[in-house]
């Protein structure tokens, strides 16, 4: 038994997993190794699985998350008691939880969630599985949780109610896993399909879904159509659509709206989720195909709802269940008593044939919300929670750009649980804007994954110089989005885009964040590098699914980060004709037919000669702006900028350190400040302030990175610019 002191310190692979981190001493003291059982004593006793911490934990800690710091009822610091503890299999245990998981997820996909996990009555359990469990096809099982309830199944945070035996027990196979009040789990069992209904949240009406009013509008009138008022069509000589494709985001409440909908007008829902059925063996999962379609044409109205139908319908490999699934749409839309409606987050990956005549006559793209609808899917999801006089949704809405509702539910369930950890012992708990902050660190846009522009809380009004970029920054891309009212009574066209080039390290990238900041529109960012592949045709690919992307998400800002490397002068690369077709992509997603409204494309380079002058004509890259270095009053304001937050001495004369920088860039700057703060660190542990000493000591260290000559280079060819 060992006394050791409770640290909250995360971790991307054990966070939620039940795991306690434990230093090797400590380990080899209680005798135990990775995976072993123990009991650990704090407010509550609870049981956790064990694992050996990094080398950089403090000696006599106990690395903890959270969740298991509430389970122990203890703070960041207390003290906690370890033992080794034998390891029980649980013959039963009863959860309960919120009631759109409980509802809707199957105790045999909750059982494989919770195996390997130790838990006892009163714990706090999360669904997230945990790596030290027995052997589970992870993969598999992720995407089963996804499909039964939407993208924020991570956060969810569930009760054990009770528990056979009464000490700490594990979760096995051999566990009867049950709902409080609802179904259990017999002896073992694979990951079932998910259950006939939405794969989302459990919302049923429209209200709850703002933003999607006119997509609803639509869908609702052609299932009306075709389900009330055939004879009005067969006289007009039509037929009704009955076969749509819904494409967007995944979580943006496609299955949701379908349901939706659906219940308006009377119809019953059939769903199936197609990689479950892609993953079956072809004959079973043809079989089950055909049978709910034919099930849908005998219970008339009815809607079959086919989520993530790329799965069996791919463009590139179509398979014979593709063959099965587009005769039997086919013959279910011709039918017309059943509708059958598909979504996808991948159109791109859809098969042609199934968006053809006849077949899924009808497309809806749901796009990403807007500022505003970001506003009303937090009211939405916080109906019923009290939250603190300190929220401010407009605010929470602004650093939110690429949510979509089951990032915003997840964003609120996560604020959740940051308060529950703060205020075990209140009577009125509340939601607090800092919970909302931190929860901010933890949930990400599912919709910008591959996004390489981590968006932070800053705007224009952060950037300490560059006064002239900054108002051609505002003209080119927030007027455009602020305000295209104006544009459209005025009869011109908004700039469709601007570059960015000026020496590195010059706050180029950090002038975009600072854009992005601002919430006024949703931000796309990619490297310019991460779209080339040495496959033919992949680099289009990317290209043109990068920019049908920003005009789902309108409004939007497409960057283009080291923008050279994608679009280079023509005719002069060595790779086969790669960057070449690249740049055609872009001049013709730029300024071709399909209409890019609301949509801004920037670029940033520091090499602004090497980039094909088709880009630069207007209608596409026509803006040029020009980043230049910082003089020494602009130094000034980047070091004061930079020294938010920093305790310096009084008398610190930062505009004297501005003037000593000569050829210091944003970054070294913002490096000097660090380096200051760290030459404290060194000299104590407990220090309160930096000092002009310290400073000193920085500039001896941190050196100037601009080049002259590649100053001189870029002025000189902002000044040509200037004189055309």
């Amino acid at each position: 038994m060992l006394t050791l002191t409770a640290v909250l310190r995360g971790s991307a692979r054990y966070d939620r997993h039940g795991i306690v981190r434990l230093p090797l001493q400590a380990a080899t003291g209680l005798g135990i190794t990775d995976g072993s059982v123990v009991l650990l004593r704090g407010s509550r006793a609870v049981g956790a699985v064990a694992v050996v911490a990094p080398l950089d934990c403090p000696p006599g800690s106990a690395l903890c998350d959270e969740l298991l710091l509430s389970n122990l009822g203890l703070r960041d610091g207390d003290t906690v008691v370890v033992e080794a503890a034998p390891r029980v299999e649980a013959r039963r245990i009863t959860v309960t939880g919120p009631d759109t998981v409980s509802r809707s997820l199957d105790p045999a996909v909750l059982r494989t969630a919770l195996l390997g996990k130790v838990v006892v009555s009163g714990d706090q359990v999360s669904l997230r599985p945990s790596d030290l469990a027995p052997p589970v096809d992870f993969v598999r099982l992720r995407a089963s949780l996804s499909a039964w309830l939407g993208a924020g199944w991570a956060t969810e945070i569930l009760h054990v109610v009770d528990a056979e035996p009464s000490g700490p027990v594990m979760v096995t196979m051999g566990t009867v896993v049950g709902w409080r009040d609802g179904t259990t789990t017999t002896g073992e069992a694979t990951l079932p399909p998910p259950a006939t209904g939405s794969p989302c949240a459990a919302v049923k009406t429209l209200a709850d879904l703002p933003g999607l009013e006119s997509q609803g509008a639509r869908l609702q009138e052609w299932l009306e159509l075709g389900f009330h008022h055939r004879d009005l069509l067969a006289r007009l000589g039509t037929s009704p659509g009955m076969g749509v494709l819904v494409t967007g985001p995944a979580g943006s409440g496609k299955a949701t709206l379908v349901e939706a909908v659906a219940h308006a007008v009377g119809a019953k829902v059939t769903s199936l989720w197609a990689p479950t059925l892609a993953a079956t063996e072809p004959d079973a999962a043809a079989r089950q195909l055909v049978d709910a379609l034919t099930r849908a044409t005998r219970e008339a109205p009815a809607v079959v709802l086919i989520v993530d139908v790329e799965a069996i319908a791919p463009r590139d490999r179509p398979g014979p269940l593709s063959t099965v699934l587009l005769t039997a749409v086919r013959e279910v839309v011709k039918d017309g008593r059943a509708a059958v409606v598909c979504t996808s987050a991948h159109p791109e990956r859809v098969d042609p044939d199934l968006r053809s005549p006849g077949v899924l006559d009808q497309e809806l793209a749901v796009p990403l919300p807007d500022r505003g609808q970001r506003l009303r899917l937090l009211e939405v999801a916080t109906h019923s929670v009290p939250l603190a006089d300190d929220v401010v949704f407009d605010e929470i809405a602004g650093r939110t750009p690429g949510f979509v509702a089951a990032d915003v539910l997840a964003l609120v369930r996560e604020a959740g649980l940051r308060a529950a950890a703060r205020q075990r012992d209140s009577d009125a708990p509340t939601i607090a804007a800092a919970d909302f902050d931190a929860a901010l660190e933890v949930v990400r846009a599912t919709s910008m994954e591959g996004s390489t522009l981590d968006i932070a809380k800053t705007t224009l009004d952060d950037v300490g110089d560059m006064v002239e970029v900054k108002a051609a920054l505002t003209e080119a891309v927030l007027w455009p989005l602020q305000y295209p009212d104006t544009f459209d009574r005025l009869g011109v066209a908004p700039p469709r885009g601007l570059l960015l080039y000026g020496p590195p390290g010059c706050g180029k990238t950090f002038l975009v964040k600072a854009i992005a900041g601002s919430g006024q529109a949703n931000v796309l960012s990619v490297k310019g590098a991460e779209l080339l592949s040495k496959w033919v045709g992949e680099s289009e690919r990317a290209v043109r699914e990068l920019f049908r992307r920003a005009r789902e998400s309108a409004p939007a800002i497409v960057f283009l980060d080291e923008v050279d490397a994608l679009a280079p002068v023509r005719g002069q690369s060595s790779d086969g004709g790669t960057t070449d077709r690249v740049v055609a992509a872009l001049l013709t997603e730029l300024d071709g037919v399909e209409s890019m409204r609301d949509v801004v494309v920037i670029g940033a380079t520091n090499r602004p000669d090497l980039i094909d002058p088709a880009m630069l004509r207007p209608g596409r890259l026509e803006r040029l702006v020009f980043a230049p270095p910082p003089d020494a009053e602009a130094r000034a304001l980047i070091l004061r900028a930079a020294s938010k937050g920093v305790p310096f001495e009084a008398g610190v004369d930062l505009e004297s350190f501005g003037v000593r920088t000569e050829r210091f860039s944003a970054a070294d700057c913002t490096a000097l400040v660090r380096e200051a703060a760290l030459t404290a660190m060194r000299e104590s542990m407990s220090a309160t302030v930096v000092t002009a000493a310290h400073l000193e000591d920085a500039l001896t260290r941190v050196r100037p990175s601009l080049d002259p000559a590649q100053v001189a280079s870029l002025a000189s060819y902002a000044e040509r610019r200037a004189a055309l």
